[in-house]
């Protein structure tokens, strides 16, 4: 089934399962529309906004739904979702070769999805055949489980800008090319050697200075240990940075006249500071004042001694 497209070219609707004999004219071109049989198709929503991002991303996203074989992938973008495609080149140009069209022939390939993926109506492809949209995805049902489907006409269609390139296989490449391809890969062999080259210096240099720097500093002889080191330090660094934000607050505390700090003490990473003549029910003030800087602490009585923990 087809028909004219433009001048000279026109566009076709080819399924695996037509037995129409596809005519051509000398010096036609035409615009390849493919049954959904022909390709996997998928419409998702991905946390990406480019296209060229999401289609590093197809062959894992299709990996574990396309039966065996090789494979080619594009997508497109479709307002705020992904319309992602997988399709075998080989065995859709087989099939045009089987219908006497070259790649000679061939203006545009496009997918059934991106040219009716906007259309509410049913299209009959065949006797036995029809395409609907069904959730926003052009899919192949048999004419029966639609109740009314159009003919397929594509005389006034215009075509959307998604077209792709199938892909040749098993070509045969000439001495010359053989000759070209080799050259390429000697300047690039050529580039890796000289940049590995440079990469060496660079390496010798960086363990030059190391070993300057680890002896000017007096440091340990490997990484692992310095890092431990450094730990070891900022833990220390920040227990002495939280007792002198704590010994602060102690010592320009506003007491009541009676009481006093008894005793200030380290141990264990914790400090201890006791309060006389503070007992249970008269500390409000002291650990407002406390509670005002955000400090977690514990408290604890003994007559009149409160005594307050802070980890450190």
């Amino acid at each position: 089934m087809f028909s004219k497209f433009k001048r000279n070219t026109k566009a076709i609707f080819v399924d695996p399962n037509d037995t129409t004999q596809i005519k051509l004219v000398k010096g036609e071109r035409l615009n390849i529309i493919l049954s959904p049989a022909f390709y996997w198709v998928k419409k998702v929503s991905l946390p990406l906004k480019r296209v060229r991002e999401v289609k590093k991303l197809l062959p894992s996203i299709f990996e574990d739904f396309l039966p065996d074989g090789s494979y080619s992938y594009t997508a497109y973008k479709q307002e705020d979702k992904f319309i992602l495609f997988a399709y075998e080149d080989k065995k859709i140009l087989d099939y045009l070769s089987s219908k006497g069209i070259s790649s000679a022939n061939i203006h545009g390939v496009y997918f059934a999805q991106s040219e009716f993926e906007e259309s509410e109506e049913a299209y009959s492809i065949s006797e036995r055949e029809s395409i609907i949209n069904k959730d926003g995805l052009v899919v192949l049902v048999p004419s029966t489980w639609v109740q009314e489907s159009k003919p397929l006409h594509l005389q006034e269609r215009s075509l959307s800008k998604h077209s792709i390139t199938l892909q040749q296989f098993g070509h045969i490449v000439d001495t010359k090319s053989l000759y070209t391809i080799a050259s390429i890969l000697g300047v690039l062999a050529l580039i890796l050697i000289v940049e590995i080259f440079i990469a060496s210096a660079k390496r010798d240099a960086v363990l030059v200075a190391k070993e300057e720097l680890f002896s000017k500093y007096k440091l340990q002889s490997t990484m692992f240990q310095n890092r431990a080191i450094h730990t070891k330090y900022m833990d220390i660094h920040k227990r002495q940075t939280h007792l002198r934000e704590y010994l602060s607050c102690f010592l320009n505390m506003h007491l009541k006249p009676i009481q006093k700090i008894q005793s200030i003490e380290v141990k264990n990473k914790t400090l201890f500071v006791k309060f006389s003549a503070t007992a249970k029910g008269s500390e409000h003030e002291i650990l407002s004042q406390l509670d005002s800087k955000k400090f977690k602490y514990k408290t604890s009585f003994q007559n009149d001694t409160m005594k307050v923990e802070m980890k450190l």
